[in-house]
């Protein structure tokens, strides 16, 4: 089977991983200093937990052509560069899309690539339980128990399940599907927000962020507005264990926070802040609609993002 992962940073590159030991033709589509270290060193991947390095040889493309056809194209990257990929997917002729990743626009994605693509669009959602880091040789740091995807379709069962399903069937690897990919997405947004948020405004010092009583548990009730805008709404509110969790067990949650942020690799959890803005951004619009108070969600977007804009700023003048 012909397979592209469409990006290569730590989640990317170990979906790859995953389908080059499935026996798959594999191709990465990476740029620049990342596409030098794949065709030069390999995929070369560091299990922490299984304390074990691995070393794939995978097909490394620099662009997508419309000519170019795959059997099955993932798509992994961040919210915020979705958008700039969408126009390349939709001039190309493979038909089977997963957009894999943090997603709040999953049905706005779906009509671009239904409306403007040259030939039918299969397109699914999915989100991979796995994090790290890449380190400046291009070796990455991968922290999992196992590989596991989470996926859906908007129109019920994914058109091309048997594809997905023989991609993965030959290696180590969990599929989960779930019926409402949508309110699945944008529930994991609320935790990924205040976390994130909590770690930014510590500049990563995740010992110093555990001791501030007052962030961890506006943190709590950040997430409890969070899914009580998806609620208002109509969406499912996913896992309603996390829910119950904030609502009912705080003090709990509270002491499971703080342990949360002294485990050693938690850093490599994380991601970009520029991600975690435009989630904000487009979780704004959510607000409205709801329109419910939503205090403490306001007050640390507003304290996170006002930093993250400062920062740019003061980046931008370095270079101007």
């Amino acid at each position: 089977m012909r397979i592209l992962v469409f990006g290569a940073g730590v989640l990317g590159s170990y979906l790859a991983h995953a389908l080059v030991r499935g026996d798959h033709d594999v191709t990465v589509l990476a740029r620049g200093k990342r596409a030098e270290q794949l065709e030069k060193d390999g995929l070369v991947i560091r299990h922490y937990f299984q304390r074990r390095t691995t070393v794939d040889r995978v097909n490394v493309i620099h662009a997508l052509q419309p000519e170019d056809l795959y059997d099955l194209i993932f798509v992994v990257m961040k919210y915020n560069d979705f958008q700039s990929v969408l126009p390349i997917l939709a001039e190309n002729n493979s038909q089977n899309i997963v957009l894999v990743g943090n997603n709040a626009d999953v049905h706005g994605m779906q009509n671009i690539l239904h409306e403007s693509s040259i030939v039918k669009k299969n397109v699914s959602f999915g989100f991979q339980l796995s994090g790290g880091l890449r380190e400046e040789s291009g070796r990455i740091v991968c922290i999992r128990g196992g590989g596991q995807m989470v996926l859906g379709s908007l129109t019920g069962e994914i058109p091309f399940k048997h594809v997905v399903e023989d991609a993965f069937k030959h290696v180590s690897y969990k599929l989960t599907y779930h019926d409402d990919m949508d309110a699945w997405l944008k529930s994991h947004i609320v935790p990924i927000v205040a976390l994130n948020s909590i770690s930014y405004l510590y500049d990563g010092d995740y010992k110093k962020a555990s001791k501030d009583k007052a962030l961890l548990k506006q943190a709590i009730s950040v997430m409890d507005e969070g899914f009580q805008v998806l609620e208002k709404l109509g969406y499912t509110a996913i896992p309603a264990s996390l829910v119950t969790i904030i609502r009912k067990h705080r003090t709990g949650l509270y002491y499971g926070l703080k342990m949360y942020h002294h485990l050693p690799f938690i850093k490599w959890v994380d991601g970009s802040f520029s991600e975690i803005a435009a989630l904000y951004d487009t979780f704004d619009k959510l607000k409205q609609q709801a329109n419910i108070s939503t205090p403490n969600w306001n007050a640390f977007e507003k304290r996170a993002t006002a930093k993250f804009s400062s920062h740019n700023l003061l980046i931008n003048g370095q270079h101007a």
